[in-house]
């Protein structure tokens, strides 16, 4: 037997969308509006252990377009992937989990907002490329910067 230690084993086990919905709350007075809609993104991402050495991550896109201050369509798209993570030293799996796992499911979502919005009528909304190492540094700075509740 070796002294060795197991090389790291990073996986994609299944890639699918966990949850979508699309509302158009002004049903098909939305088709009337001339005026350009803006358009709000949010970006939403976590991960969770599923069984040892097996993780879920998920990342949550909201996109809400508004005309005049009535909203045109809302849509909220989750995709999610099942890792098999492994042999990994515990400080590298939570950069794994935040930074690798989202960029390997953002072309997902990316392509399933695009489509669905398309698909209800409106212009596609194609996302803007996200950095998600810079969005795992300023969450891990925002921790570390919030005071511990005294015991």
């Amino acid at each position: 037997m070796s002294d060795q230690p197991a090389q790291p084993v990073f996986s994609i086990e299944k890639l699918y969308v966990k949850d979508l919905s699309l509302e158009i709350p002004q049903g098909a007075q939305a088709f009337l509006e001339r005026e350009p809609p803006q358009v709000e993104v949010q970006l939403h991402t976590q991960a969770q252990p599923l069984n040892e050495g097996v993780y879920e991550a998920v990342v949550t896109v909201t996109v809400t377009a508004k005309a005049k201050e009535r909203v045109l369509f809302l849509v909220e798209a989750a995709q999610s992937g099942i890792f098999q993570i492994r042999n990994l030293p515990a400080e590298d799996l939570d950069p794994v989990l935040g930074i690798a796992c989202p960029n390997i499911l953002f072309p997902y979502v990316r392509e399933v907002v695009s489509d669905v919005v398309g698909r209800a009528g409106f212009p596609p909304v194609i996302l803007s490329p996200v950095n998600f190492e810079a969005l795992y540094r300023q969450r891990r700075e925002r921790t570390a910067s919030q005071p511990t509740a005294p015991s």
